[in-house]
């Protein structure tokens, strides 16, 4: 009995025992200095120019740091856990949450329907428009296509023109039928909110979260984040031909229009230390010391799953009201990425063990970075052995890249060049009434242009390849190709592929 007592010491003195690897308890001291290390042992393999990582536990900044640099051409504008960065899709769980808060209030229910708080709300179809309710608008089941309608931002279109834009939208599959992760669907839910309150979707998370929250250098869409001092500069990454490349995005390529129209599911500026203190309200149910944000019947609804995006045998995940909870043997994490133009995060919570993180990356670089950082920190805390997620995915990306490479080389080799149909064949006003408005192909100095949405964008077309040109328009690239009349010496409709098999069809020509 006193040997057994003592072998039990002993594994607990000198660590735990996982399948079969002996692994040393390890000091909250020495848990940071090898995520530390793993931090930058990730950012180079993946060629990050910089990150700020805040980890919260028991209620308390354990945490906070900068790594790399703001600015790759600056080597001493260094990122520090202030730097402020944009954290895309986790902004929906603020949107969300303001929600929540006026269910508290009584000013809507998670189940009242949509048409009955915006008359003008329309879908494609009649019934979904009659049946859609709150709750559905934020759990990405509508029975829009994956990422539908995404980038018609980026052509110079508005909220109001989106949600208008929804009745023409056809659905992929039934409502409620399937996941498939949508962004403008939270266009409606700040309609609901802004009609509510009486305020702006930008007011609403100011006063209702920042404001509660402390979150003092956060702010909203592209203005708020070319006001920011203490800024990252945004990166995107690209594959070509196997190699991993980066390159720092100036002006328009920023795409800081996209990110003020998506506003509600991608809008929000913040830093390490702001964003902490979201993953912090989280764990304590909705409270900010004294006072409860948001009741805890309602943290409980906007952490309860409602859909499984993915299962195998090591978890399952789940999506609720804007958080994705997975589950696993080791416990319950939460947790939500980030994407915009040159810039990626997470936010995550683990309630076993009052433990928060937040990654926020000046790259566009895959997740796969970002998850790494974060299954390493959790299994540190956990005391599982030290494993790195990193190396796998990274082989994975090079095979994958290489592959994609030699599939691009013979494609290309198959190409037959068609020359470009004169360039005055194609000037002429264009419409799509209905969907997208006028649009107007203009001749100038020899240099083809498109102007399209209430913005007025105006991008010089390249021609690609017969009677396909492209443009780029606030940060994305659009091919466009022309259709021609049975002489070929006039263009009489064009139709824009935005990505994802979408297809809105054509815009006629109406005039020259």
């Amino acid at each position: 009995m006193k040997r057994t007592v003592i072998s039990l010491l002993l594994i607990t003195i000198l660590g735990f025992s996982f399948n079969g690897y002996a692994q040393e308890v390890l000091s909250q001291e020495d848990i940071l200095k090898n995520v530390d290390q793993y931090i930058e042992k990730v950012q180079n393999e993946w060629k990050i120019p910089g990150m700020a990582v805040a980890i919260i536990k028991d209620n308390k900044v354990i945490h906070a740091k900068g790594f790399g640099l703001k600015d790759l051409s600056k080597p001493d504008d260094k990122v520090d856990p202030n730097t402020i960065f944009q954290i895309g899709s986790i902004s929906k769980s603020f949107t969300a949450a303001v929600m929540a808060q006026l269910v508290d209030q009584n000013l809507v229910k998670w189940e009242d329907t949509v048409k009955n708080i915006l008359p003008d709300f329309e879908m494609y179809d009649p019934w979904v428009t009659a049946n859609m309710q709150v709750k559905d608008l934020m759990t990405h089941r509508t029975g829009l296509a994956g990422q539908s309608g995404t980038y018609i931002p980026n052509l110079g279109y508005d909220r109001d023109d989106i949600y208008h834009m929804f009745k023409y939208i056809k659905p992929v599959y039934s409502f409620r039928g399937d996941y498939q992760y949508n962004n403008i669907t939270f266009i409606v839910a700040a309609k609901i909110i802004e009609k509510l309150t009486g305020m702006s979707w930008e007011e609403n998370v100011q006063q209702r979260i920042f404001d509660k929250l402390g979150m003092t250098s956060s702010s909203v869409d592209g203005e708020g984040f070319l006001a920011s001092e203490n800024v990252a500069l945004p990166y995107e990454f690209l594959d070509k031909d196997g190699e991993m490349v980066i390159n720092p995005l100036y002006g328009d390529e920023q795409a800081l229009w996209w990110l003020t129209v998506i506003g509600p599911a991608g809008a929000v500026n913040s830093s390490a230390n702001d964003l902490i203190k979201w993953a912090q309200f989280h764990l304590n149910m909705g409270k900010v010391g004294d006072e409860q944000i948001i009741s805890e019947k309602n943290m409980k609804y906007l952490h309860k799953g409602i859909t499984i995006t993915s299962q195998n045998e090591n978890r399952t995940t789940i999506y609720g009201q804007c958080w994705f909870i997975e589950q696993t043997k080791k416990g319950r994490l939460y947790f939500h990425t980030g994407t915009t133009w040159g810039m990626t995060a997470i936010c995550c919570y683990f309630p076993e063990l009052n433990l928060g993180m937040v990654i926020l990356v000046n790259s566009e670089a895959p997740s796969e970075p970002r998850y790494a950082i974060m299954r390493r920190t959790l299994d540190l805390f956990l005391g599982e052995p030290d494993k790195d997620y990193s190396q796998e995915s990274l082989a994975e990306w090079y095979e994958s890249s290489k592959k994609s490479a030699e599939k691009k080389e013979k494609k290309d080799a198959e190409i037959i060049n068609i020359p470009a149909p004169k360039a005055k064949a194609l000037v002429g006003k264009y419409t799509k009434e209905a969907l997208f408005g006028d649009a107007w192909v203009t001749l100038e100095k020899g240099k083809l242009f498109i102007k399209a949405g209430k913005q007025g964008f105006k991008r010089e077309m390249v021609h690609v390849n017969g009677n396909k040109y492209n443009f780029r328009c606030d940060g994305h690239g659009f091919d466009i190709t022309f259709t021609m009349n049975e002489s070929g010496k006039k263009a009489t409709s064009f139709e824009i592929d935005f990505g994802g098999g979408e297809d809105f069809g054509p815009w006629t020509r109406i005039s020259k």
